[in-house]
């Protein structure tokens, strides 16, 4: 089977968690301009969405937490409700970075697992098998897109839970890259670098020196998931790499690290910036610590 080429055109449907803030809204937009029907889940709507949503009758909010599986089934029967069919195509985008509620360093939790894991691990796993199952059920093909990060393929000693996320999504589309000849679901996978959206925080935005020049803004993310779901010279399994050096597919083995500011691995960068990143978390170890020296 050839691999999936689409075009979301308004006969086309997209279904797109996080679609009311940073990359997700960027992808909402540009998918409503190309015509398509949008299917927004998202915890809650932003002030942004809202007003561009409004009167547009090709665009569908759906309150719904990701980390909530049962929600999924509430997106899959309001699409089918006002579009009598399911998507054709999926851009997987909500996720968190090292919130304050679910984080390693901090540790808040102690009952239920990371809450980081079930948003940034879980939710994209689980939705893309039930677009599988739902695409099977209707005897159609989709596309699938989810973010990831530079940080998934290589490493930060301030948010070691956030790239774990990302390296198990990678290696969740890594693994599907076989798949699409019997599911009829291409599978692929985004890693942007630094990118200029609400889950840099001012705090972050100290800690990890961030520069508004050195980033990526949400629309250029989105213009790369928006390829990457419509042509098909992007085969499932692909892992794009996008930063303002440019792009990149990576290879299953042996691809050198990114260099470029903004992704996190530049040389003079992790060496201006180390102190500000391991702040927060001396001080954190500093209260934990206890009639000893670390």
């Amino acid at each position: 089977m050839e691999s999936i080429d689409i075009t979301l055109d308004n006969n086309k449907i997209i279904l797109i968690t996080g679609g009311a803030s940073g990359i997700g809204l960027s992808l909402t937009k540009k998918a409503s301009d190309l015509g398509a029907n949008v299917l927004v889940a998202d915890i809650r709507p932003t002030p942004e969405f809202e007003s561009w949503a409004e009167g547009k009758s090709n665009v569908l909010y759906v309150q719904s937490d990701v980390s909530h599986w049962p929600d999924f089934l509430k997106l899959f029967d309001a699409c089918e409700k006002k579009w009598n069919d399911v998507p054709d195509a999926y851009g997987i985008c909500a996720g968190v970075f090292e919130p304050p509620f679910s984080n390693f360093w901090q540790d808040p939790e102690q009952d239920n697992g990371y809450a980081q894991v079930d948003i940034n691990v879980s939710h994209p796993i689980k939705l893309t098998r039930l677009a599988i199952k739902k695409s099977l059920e209707r005897g159609k093909r989709a596309s699938v897109c989810i973010i990831a990060s530079i940080g998934g393929l290589g490493g930060s000693i301030a948010a070691p839970l956030y790239c774990a996320t990302k390296h198990a999504v990678i290696g969740f589309v890594k693994s599907m890259t076989a798949s699409e000849s019997f599911t009829g679901v291409k599978i692929t996978t985004i890693c942007p670098g630094l990118v200029a959206t609400p889950l840099f925080t001012d705090d972050k935005k100290e800690q990890y020196s961030f520069h508004e020049n050195k980033a990526l803004k949400p629309s250029e993310v989105a213009t790369g998931m928006l390829d990457l779901l419509q042509k098909k010279e992007f085969k499932c399994g692909t892992v794009y790499e996008i930063s303002i050096a440019g792009t990149r597919i990576i290879p299953e083995w042996n691809v050198a690290p990114p260099s470029a500011e903004g992704t996190g691995q530049n040389e003079a960068e992790l060496a201006a910036g180390v102190e500000a990143l391991l702040g927060p978390i001396k001080e954190k170890l500093r209260s934990e610590t206890k009639g000893s020296k670390l």
